[in-house]
C-alpha cells in the first residue's frame, strides 16, 4: 500500500498517531482534519469505484445510481424506518404509477368490471410472523418485512374477486433511481411460471378472494430496500397496485443459505457473528489485556437505515450491492471520514474537546444514528471504535463478522515488511528516522465469505479494516483480504495483503548507525510483531486465541518461509542477508501490575547463557506512549553496569512514583520502557522495548429489581475515583440493545478518591438476555467502563413492546444519590 506523504495539516500530521511524529505536550492540539468537500476534483474526476474496483471504472456515465448523495436529499434525514429519503428508499417517486390510485393499462385509473384488482397485501412482516422468524430477522425493531436472500417467504393477496387459472399475476421489486432488469435492480416475478436468477413465486392456497403465495428470492440478490408492487392481467384489462411505503421490503445477505457466498456452515457461529448484539473488544498490551463490552446494536430501530445510507452516501452502484466483497470494501472506506465524509472522524491527538473521547463510546448505535440524522461525520474514533461500528454494519447487512485485536501490531510505512527502528552509535533512538511504529494493539474485523475473485483456497475469513492508516488505490480503506493469504505470505493477493501481513507477521529490525554513517543490523526480534491475535469466543465472554489462523507457529519452517517470501516482494528483499548474530546475554522485562494513581516499579532481568563472565552496560529509558507507538520524551532513566557470572541472572529495578509520571500521561495511561545495552567482552548489542499500561477501575452496575418488557427498571452505578485529584466535567454513557437507547449523563465533578453512586431507570423493549453497558469519561481519567447482564422477562401475554421513552441523546445533569470518601 502506498503511503500518503506527510504534510502539514494532512491526514498523517496527527500527533499520537504516526511514527516519526514523537509526542510533545501540545499547546493547542487539533483533531484529525476533515477532508475537503470535493476530493474527487483533485483526482481528475476519478471516482471511488474507478480507484477501488477496476470492473466499475468503465461504468455508463448515464447511470443515475452512480453519483454520491445529492445535496438536495440531505434535508430529509430521519432515524426511523419511516424516513423517506430517495437514496435510502431506493425508489424514484417520479416513476409513473408509483404513487396514487390504482391504474389500468391505459393509466387513467378506471377499474372495469371483471378486472383482477389487488385490494390489499399482507407481507406477514410483523416480528412474530412466520417470515421474520424463519429469516432470523425478528429481532429488528422494524415493522417492515426484512428478508435474507436465497430463502422463500410468504404473502397473502386480497383480491376483488376469486383468483382464476387464466389470471396473470406478476410481482415486481425495484431499487434505485433507474431500475433495470439487466442490473438486478428491477425484478419481475410471474406467479406460477418461474422467474430468472432464482426468483420465482407459486400459489400455495386460493380461498375465496384471498391468494396465498410462496416467493423465492435469488441467493445473489442485491441487498437493500426495495419497493414492491403487483400487476395483474386478465381479459377485462390490466391492473397495477400502487407503491406503498408500508410494503417496502428489505433484503439482506443470508449466511443460512448454502447458495449465498456468505454462507456459514456452523449454527453457533451464525448465532455469535450475525445475531449477537453485543461483544467484547480487547485492548492494552499482550501482558496486560484489557477488555470492554461493546453494544453493536445491529437490530436497533434506525440502524439498518443508517447502514444502507452509508452505501447510498458513497454512491455505490445498486447493481454491485449483491457482492459482499464490494460491499465490505465500501464499508471499510465509509466508516472513516477521510476521502468521503464517512461515519467517524479519527482523532489521536488527545484533545477531544470538539467531540467525544473515543474511550467514552459504549456502542455503535449513537454513532450511526447521529450520522443518519445529520449526514455529518461523528467526532471522534480510534481503531476499536472504527472496528465496533464496522461489526455493527456488516452484521446488520447479514455478513458474519467478528472484532479482532492484534497485539504488537506493526505499521509498516515503506512496504519493507519489517519494522525498522534506527539508533545512533550509542543506541539512542533516532526518532526522525523511525517512521514505522508498533501499536500496542490494533483492532480490525474478520468477515466470512467466499472469494470468487481469487483462486481457490482463499475463502473463509477476510480482514476488513476501517481505521484510516494507509491508502489503498488512493483511498483510505483496507480489505477484504483473505486470512489464508496473510498466513502464507502471499502478499500479491488482493486486497492490501502486504500491509496486513506486516501488521501481524513481520520482524522488528534494530539498525545502528556506524562511524562512517552507514547502518548495520544489530538485532532482529522475530517474535515481537503480531504476538497475540484474539477475539471473543463463540457462545461465551471468554477470549479466543486465533493467532494460528493468521500465522504458522513462530519459529517453524513454514513461518520463516512465509515471512521471507513476503519480504522478497517488499522494498528491501535482502534485509536478512545483513544479519549478525552473537547472543549469549538475554534480556527480559518482567510485567508488573501497575495501577493508575499509584507508584510502580519496572524490572529488567539479565541472563548470561554463555560459559564466560559478561559485563553489561545497561540503559533504561521510560516515557509515556500513545497506544499507536508514538512516544513522548523520556521522563526517567537509569544507567547501570552489571557483571554476570556464567549461567547467572540479575534483576535491575527502577521505581517510578505517581508524581513523576502524572503530568506526562496521555491516552490510556500507557508507558514505554526502552532497554539498551552493550556487552563489553563480545560487542553484543542488547535492545528491547516493553510497553505496559496503568490499570483503571471498572464501573460497578447493580440491577435493582426484576426486568420485564414494558416495565420500568432501575440500575445503580457505583464508581470510586482512583486519583487523588478532582475529576472535572464527568460524563457517563449508558446503552444496551433492547434495554436503553444511548443516553448521556452529565454528573459534574468527582473529588479525589471520592466514591459516587447514581441510579437510572430504563424500560426494556425486548425479552431475553441483554447487556447494559456504561462508561465514564473526564479530562483527567478515561477508559472506565462496566457492564451487567439483564435477563428480561416477556411482558404479560407475551410479545415485544415498542417503546419510545428513554431515547434522549442530549446530555442531562444527574445528581448523585450518594457520595463517600476513600
Amino acid at each position: 500500500m502506498p503511503s500518503p506523504t506527510p504534510s502539514s495539516g494532512g491526514p498523517r500530521s496527527d500527533v499520537g498517531r504516526w511514527g516519526g511524529n514523537p509526542w510533545q505536550p501540545p499547546t493547542t492540539p487539533s483533531p484529525e482534519p476533515e477532508p475537503e468537500p470535493d476530493r474527487r476534483s483533485r483526482r481528475g474526476g476519478r471516482s471511488f469505484w474507478a480507484r477501488c474496483c477496476g470492473c466499475c471504472s468503465c461504468r455508463n456515465t448515464e447511470d443515475d445510481d452512480w453519483g454520491p448523495e445529492r445535496r438536495g436529499d440531505r434535508g430529509a434525514r430521519g432515524s426511523g424506518s419511516r424516513s423517506r429519503r430517495p437514496d435510502s428508499r431506493g425508489s424514484d417517486s417520479r416513476r409513473p404509477g408509483s404513487r396514487g390510485s390504482a391504474v389500468n393499462a391505459a393509466g387513467d385509473g378506471t377499474i372495469r368490471e371483471g378486472m383482477l384488482v389487488v385490494t390489499g397485501v399482507d407481507l406477514l412482516s410483523s416480528r412474530s410472523d412466520q417470515n421474520r422468524r424463519e429469516h432470523h430477522t425478528d429481532e429488528f425493531e422494524y415493522d417492515e418485512l426484512i428478508l435474507r436472500r436465497g430463502q422463500p417467504f410468504h404473502m397473502v393477496l386480497f383480491l376483488s374477486r376469486p383468483y382464476e387459472s387464466s389470471d396473470h399475476v406478476t410481482l415486481e421489486l425495484c431499487i434505485g433511481n433507474n431500475p433495470e432488469v439487466g442490473k438486478g435492480t428491477h425484478v419481475i416475478i410471474p406467479v406460477g411460471k418461474g422467474g430468472s436468477g432464482g426468483w420465482k413465486a407459486q400459489v400455495t392456497k386460493s380461498s375465496g378472494q384471498n391468494l396465498n403465495l410462496r416467493v423465492h428470492t435469488s441467493p445473489n440478490a442485491i441487498i437493500g430496500k426495495f419497493q414492491f408492487t403487483i400487476r395483474t392481467r386478465c381479459e377485462a384489462g390490466e391492473f397495477q397496485l400502487p407503491f406503498d411505503p408500508h410494503n417496502e421490503i428489505y433484503i439482506l445477505f443470508n449466511p443460512w443459505c448454502p447458495e449465498d457466498i456468505v454462507y456459514v456452515d456452523h449454527e453457533d457461529w451464525r448465532q455469535e457473528y450475525v445475531l449477537n448484539e453485543s461483544g467484547r473488544i480487547y485492548y492494552g498490551t499482550e501482558a496486560q489485556i484489557g477488555e470492554r463490552t461493546w453494544n453493536y446494536g445491529q437490530f436497533d430501530h434506525g440502524v439498518l437505515d443508517a447502514c444502507l445510507y452509508i452505501l447510498d452516501r458513497r454512491g455505490m452502484p445498486y447493481g454491485g450491492r449483491g457482492d459482499p466483497v464490494s460491499v465490505s470494501r465500501v464499508i471499510s472506506a465509509m466508516v472513516n471520514s477521510l476521502d468521503d465524509n464517512g461515519v467517524l472522524i479519527g482523532n489521536w491527538s488527545g484533545d477531544y474537546s470538539r467531540g467525544t473521547n473515543p474511550s467514552a463510546w459504549v456502542g455503535s448505535v449513537e454513532i450511526l444514528l447521529s450520522y443518519l440524522r445529520t449526514g455529518n461525520s461523528v467526532p471522534f474514533g480510534q481503531c476499536w471504535v472504527f472496528a465496533g461500528v464496522t461489526t455493527t454494519v456488516l452484521r446488520c447487512l447479514g455478513l458474519a463478522t467478528r472484532t479482532v485485536t492484534n497485539f504488537n501490531s506493526a505499521h509498516d510505512t515503506d512496504t519493507s515488511l519489517t519494522m525498522d527502528i534506527y539508533f545512533d552509535e550509542n543506541m539512542k533512538p533516532l526518532e526522525h528516522l523511525n517512521h514505522d511504529s508498533v501499536w500496542n494493539f490494533h483492532v480490525w474485523n474478520d468477515c466470512w465469505m467466499k472469494r470468487p475473485d481469487l483462486p481457490s483456497g482463499f475463502d473463509g475469513w477476510q480482514v476488513v479494516d476501517a481505521t484510516p492508516q494507509e491508502t489503498s488505490s488512493g483511498i483510505f480503506c483496507c480489505g477484504p483480504c483473505s486470512v489464508q493469504s496473510i498466513k502464507n505470505g502471499l502478499v500479491y493477493m488482493k486486497y492490501d495483503t502486504p500491509f496486513i501481513f506486516a501488521e501481524v507477521n513481520s520482524d522488528k529490525v534494530y539498525w545502528q548507525r556506524q562511524d562512517d554513517g552507514s547502518f548495520k543490523i544489530v538485532y532482529v526480534e522475530e517474535k515481537a510483531i503480531g504476538s497475540l491475535i484474539i477475539t471473543k469466543a463463540v457462545g461465551s465472554n471468554m477470549r479466543e486465541d486465533i493467532t494460528h489462523t493468521y500465522k504458522h507457529p513462530e519459529g517453524s519452517e513454514a513461518e520463516r518461509k512465509a515471512v521471507e517470501t513476503a519480504a522478497a516482494h517488499g522494498s528491501k528483499p535482502n534485509v536478512y542477508a545483513t544479519r549478525d548474530s552473537a547472543e549469549d546475554v538475554a534480556v527480559q522485562v518482567e510485567a508488573q501490575d501497575a495501577v493508575m494513581g499509584q507508584d510502580l516499579t519496572v524490572c529488567v532481568v539479565l541472563t548470561n547463557r554463555g560459559s564466560s563472565p559478561r559485563t553489561v552496560k545497561l540503559h533504561l529509558y521510560l516515557s509515556v506512549t500513545f497506544y499507536t507507538g508514538v512516544t513522548g520524551s523520556v521522563f526517567k532513566e537509569s544507567k547501570k553496569e552489571v557483571v554476570l557470572a556464567p549461567g547467572a541472572s540479575e534483576r535491575v529495578t527502577m521505581p517510578v512514583a505517581y508524581k513523576e509520571y502524572r503530568v506526562h500521561l496521555v491516552d490510556q495511561g500507557a508507558m514505554l520502557l526502552n532497554v539498551s545495552g552493550h556487552v563489553k567482552e563480545n560487542g553484543q548489542v542488547l535492545a528491547k522495548q516493553h510497553t505496559f499500561r496503568l490499570r483503571t477501575p471498572d464501573l460497578s452496575l447493580t440491577l435493582l429489581g426484576a426486568a420485564v418488557v414494558g416495565q420500568e427498571c432501575e440500575v445503580q452505578i457505583v464508581f470510586k475515583n482512583p486519583l487523588p485529584v478532582t475529576l472535572t466535567n464527568v460524563v457517563f454513557r449508558l446503552e444496551g440493545s433492547g434495554l436503553q437507547r444511548p443516553k448521556i449523563l452529565n454528573v459534574g465533578d468527582i473529588g479525589g478518591n471520592e466514591t459516587v453512586t447514581l441510579r437510572q431507570t430504563f424500560v426494556p423493549v425486548r425479552p431475553g438476555p441483554r447487556q447494559l453497558i456504561a462508561s465514564l469519561d473526564s479530562p483527567q481519567l478515561s477508559q472506565v467502563h462496566g457492564v451487567i447482564q439483564v435477563d428480561v422477562a416477556p411482558a404479560a401475554g407475551g410479545g415485544a413492546f415498542s417503546d419510545t421513552r428513554g431515547n434522549s441523546r442530549s446530555g442531562e445533569t444527574i445528581p448523585m444519590a450518594s457520595r463517600g470518601g476513600a
